[in-house]
């Protein structure tokens, strides 16, 4: 899945900030499909390795998945599809089920992506602190993108699945080290 990644900054109080890769036009609490990217700081790799196309998690690469796995049991209509997490990312799919009022639970709302994924890091993060893994930290921000169709999707699947096949030769590009 190649792809050219576009940065747009703009100056805010005197510096330099990356502007949203966000659809300005877009509910992120709307029931779809969205892929997700989200990065360690400068890229350390802190979840683990790849040996022979397969990844092998280390301490804290086990807490990430078990976290990841945990995402629905905290967010009612969420569900996850595939995802890998890889040496300094993780891959994923999340899909937004449209919530459905009941007598007990009225004017239920979806959670927003961002909240979903804030939550996730957030939880890493903080057993990261408990476990003597204080220099871990997560970028500030994460990649998503809304799946449009069941081509890309059929597509993101397979990248993900063969993202541990291609690490060797392409852990150090430029495009898979960009900042968000």
């Amino acid at each position: 899945m190649a792809s050219h990644i576009i940065i747009h900054m703009t100056k805010y109080k005197g510096s330099f900030r990356i502007e949203s890769s966000r659809l300005k036009t877009w509910d992120y609490s709307n029931p779809w499909w969205y892929y997700i990217t989200v990065n360690t700081k400068i890229h350390v790799s802190y979840f683990g390795r790849v040996e022979k196309g397969k990844m092998i998690l280390s301490e804290i690469g086990k807490i990430v998945e078990k976290y990841w796995k945990e995402i629905p049991t905290h967010f009612p209509g969420i569900e996850l599809d595939y995802y890998i997490i890889m040496p300094n990312h993780l891959h994923g799919i999340i899909i937004i089920n449209p919530q459905v009022e009941t007598p007990d639970r009225a004017s239920l709302q979806n959670p927003l992506l961002s909240q979903i994924i804030n939550q996730f890091k957030g939880s890493v993060k903080r057993w990261a602190n408990k476990n003597n893994y204080t220099n871990f930290s997560w970028q500030p921000r994460f990649y998503d993108r809304i799946i449009r169709n069941e081509k890309e999707l059929f597509n993101i699947r397979k990248y993900i699945e063969q993202n541990p096949l291609k690490w060797e030769l392409e852990k150090d590009k430029l495009e898979n080290i960009y900042e968000l």
